[in-house]
């Protein structure tokens, strides 16, 4: 029985103190919330997740948290804020070492524009668009004899007096 509680404890103790080692692995972040906001801004470049640089959370492995990419990014964001960059910087910095693809949001000018305001546009045209065929189908037609206005006065009265007869043959039998 006593040697099951030691057992116990020294799995207890090996488990706490592979926590402990992992710690420095799990826990980095920006040391700064202006290095959270900046990098909040900018892709993780791993390929493996859509998430910001620091909101990389990555499961598996021997730990769940930021992967290597994500830290790096984050070490690079603290050492341009301790260089005194901007925010426009750093960003600019980042552009040109990964691409424009290191962005999560596009920038509002030039051709980048059509990408905030497509989403927006487009199903409002299309809106518009079917308002409108709708609104032209339930529009009342006005009924034409068949061969045009013109036709109508040019029916001869002696044929017209013959269909008239004939159908009153029909409806009699």
């Amino acid at each position: 029985m006593n040697r099951f509680r030691v057992q116990r404890t020294v799995r207890s103790l090996a488990a706490a103190a592979l926590f402990v080692a992992a710690m420095p692995m799990i826990a980095h972040a920006q040391k700064t919330e202006r290095g959270k906001a900046v990098g909040r801004k900018l892709m993780c470049m791993c390929g493996g997740c859509n998430d910001s640089a620091t909101g990389c959370q990555h499961s598996g492995g021997t730990f769940s948290g930021a992967c290597d990419v994500a830290k790096g990014m984050q070490k690079s964001i603290d050492k341009h804020i301790d260089a005194g960059d901007s925010d426009q910087q750093i960003n600019d910095a980042f552009v040109a070492e990964y691409g424009p693809t290191v962005q999560l949001e596009p920038p509002t000018h030039g051709f980048n524009l059509l990408a905030w305001v497509m989403p927006i546009a487009l199903p409002l045209a299309a809106l518009v668009i079917v308002w409108e065929v709708v609104r032209r189908w339930r529009k009342k037609t006005t009924l034409v004899a068949v061969g045009g206005p013109a036709f109508a006065g040019s029916v001869d009265p002696a044929l017209l007096e013959r269909a008239k007869r004939e159908v009153g043959k029909d409806d009699v039998e």
